[in-house]
């Protein structure tokens, strides 16, 4: 599939705010080191397939210049179904050999979605033990990734157990608790002290497109008021295979799920960018100031936008 053609919306109240780059360089290496950089991908875990190679190598060279602190996945690691145990080749296949250059050789923070409950849940969060570079320490946590500048505290959650078309499928959810997993959300952002709290799941809650099948409802009703409550101003997110931005009640929604295999989307029902490009989320944090760039598998800066919390 090639490079699907990119869709923009802006409202009148937003025009200059929102830049499109495209042609432009990703990151610029020579600018004011932010306090913290990391990269983002979703979706991704196809054995190189669907321009997930591609994408690597973009993301690879981006990471020369750019030199993110971390690189995190927002889900859907291994496609169809997870994998069946440590021993599963597809670590191989799908991670190891494919985002084998030195420059993505740091950590890889990383979460569940419902593909990875297809499989075998505890063998991903067991092979943290095997690679260096593969964190995934329980199905939900919080990183500290910055201290100073006001601080970054990211919050990484297990989303799949609050769908509730899954109960009763091939996505086992079966066992998992989300009223806990909730609740220490709200704990852990209330005892916060970070300019930056920055939550990640593998599911939306809003969407440019937003309609049925894109928005959550699931998501809205159990994260939405706790987002708001603790002045969350990014939440980000994998599942919907494009890349998408959409301000809603005063947070920032960033669908980054073109890892590999993408499609067309139809024209945004929301102010905001929706895109089938293949590619990853570059994201950049200096004081009050957050700069998001979409990187398209050419290397490109297809799209960017600064927020402030």
């Amino acid at each position: 599939m090639g490079i699907s053609r990119r869709r923009f919306l802006e409202s009148g109240a937003e025009l200059g705010a929102v830049s499109l780059l495209a042609g432009a360089p990703a990151i610029a290496a020579a600018a004011a080191a932010p306090e913290t950089r990391f990269f983002v991908i979703g979706d991704w875990g196809r054995n190189g397939k669907h321009h997930q190679i591609a994408v690597g190598q973009a993301m690879a060279a981006a990471a020369v210049a750019a030199n993110p602190d971390f690189i995190v996945s927002a889900g859907d690691n291994f496609y169809e179904s997870g994998v069946t145990g440590l021993s599963d080749p597809q670590f191989a296949t799908s991670f190891e050999d494919v985002y084998s250059e030195a420059s993505l050789h740091r950590p890889w923070h990383l979460i569940l979605g419902n593909h990875d409950y297809r499989g075998n849940v505890d063998a991903q969060i067991a092979y943290s033990k095997l690679s260096s570079r593969w964190q995934m320490p329980a199905r939900y946590y919080v990183r500290t990734v910055s201290s100073s500048g006001g601080g970054v505290d990211i919050f990484y959650l297990d989303s799949s157990p609050f769908i509730r078309k899954y109960i009763g499928t091939v996505t086992d959810i079966a066992g998992q608790d989300p009223k806990a997993q909730l609740a220490w959300l709200d704990a852990a952002l209330g005892r916060s002290k970070a300019r930056w709290k920055i939550v990640i799941g593998h599911h939306p809650l809003y969407t440019a497109l937003g309609g049925h099948g894109h928005d959550q409802p699931d998501m809205i009703a159990a994260f939405e008021p706790v987002l708001r409550r603790h002045n969350v101003p990014l939440y980000i997110n994998g599942h919907d295979h494009s890349m998408q931005y959409v301000e809603m009640t005063g947070v920032s929604y960033v669908t980054t799920g073109a890892g590999s295999h993408t499609y067309q989307p139809g024209p945004p029902s929301r102010a905001g960018y929706c895109s089938g490009d293949h590619g990853f989320l570059s994201v950049a944090v200096s004081g009050a100031a957050a700069r998001l760039d979409f990187v398209d598998m050419g290397g490109r800066s297809v799209f960017a936008k600064t927020i402030s919390a």
